[in-house]
């Protein structure tokens, strides 16, 4: 495991288990609102999915459980990929107390298993902010387009870049030069939320800001056909860009680099 992960692994096991059950309640609790309305809770993101029942999803860094715990009640095999083990535990007790069942992959999802996962998966799936995480777009886009099968899809949405130059999003993480390729320190997403004597406490993230232009043509340069680019207002500003979603899909004609590595 490369030091950036671990560096980022530590402060996503910071008190993350309390933060979900303060923020989002226990497991049963949470388990609760997704039963009731499954599709309510994936919000934007379900509109890109075609089906849900039967599909396998790979869902990316995908923290508590917040989406692919509905995911699974509207009839998806979902496998979460996710370096934190405090996350895990809530994402399963909550996956228990739903009554469903998903997997999940602790540790580096560049490292993942590709002789078990390589082709496997019919959706990859991920949002609210993962890609600054990884310091190699180009290997991460890699390693998306390996998990699926021909003419599987990748839905990523993620937090506009235009957030690199303002903190649009109040996120409260430094801002940098568009076109800055430095890899930056900052708080991780929760730590805005505690009192200053706890927030102190928290480890920092090592973050790799990306420009549009570098994500687009990582997806494009991995192997995928870009379906679709949609950019979302920022809920602080709608007049600003906060996210955008992107929907590609794995031609059967094309295998990337990643794909003839892992065979």
């Amino acid at each position: 495991m490369k030091d950036y992960v671990r560096q980022n692994k530590s402060a996503w096991e910071f008190n993350a288990y309390e933060f979900w059950v303060e923020h989002d309640g226990t497991p049963e609790e949470r388990a609760r609102k997704d039963l009731e309305d499954p599709v309510g809770m994936l919000k934007k993101y379900a509109a890109y999915f075609d089906t849900f029942e039967g599909i396998r999803v790979a869902n990316i860094c995908g923290s508590c459980g917040k989406k692919a715990i509905p995911l699974a009640v509207l009839g998806a095999e979902v496998t979460i990929f996710d370096i934190s083990e405090r996350n895990m535990r809530y994402a399963l007790e909550t996956a228990e107390a739903a009554g469903v069942s998903v997997d999940f992959v602790l540790g580096d999802v560049l490292e993942a298993d590709m002789e078990k996962y390589g082709g496997f998966f019919d959706v990859v799936f991920m949002e609210g902010g993962i890609l600054h995480y990884f310091h190699d777009i180009g290997k991460f886009m890699e390693v998306m387009h390996s998990f699926l099968r021909p003419g599987g899809r990748m839905i990523a949405s993620d937090f506009h870049p235009f957030q690199k130059v303002m903190d649009i999003m109040d996120f409260e993480q430094p801002v940098t030069d568009y076109f800055s390729t430095e890899i930056i320190r900052g708080e991780m997403a929760h730590a805005r939320f505690y009192p200053e004597e706890i927030r102190k406490q928290f480890p920092m993230c090592e973050y790799r800001k990306y420009t549009m232009s570098e994500i687009i043509n990582a997806v494009i340069e991995s192997g995928f056909l870009l379906k679709r680019f949609d950019e979302h207002p920022a809920w602080t500003d709608k007049r600003y860009p906060g996210e955008f979603t992107i929907l590609a899909v794995r031609d059967s004609n094309v295998q990337n680099a990643a794909g003839e590595r892992h065979g």
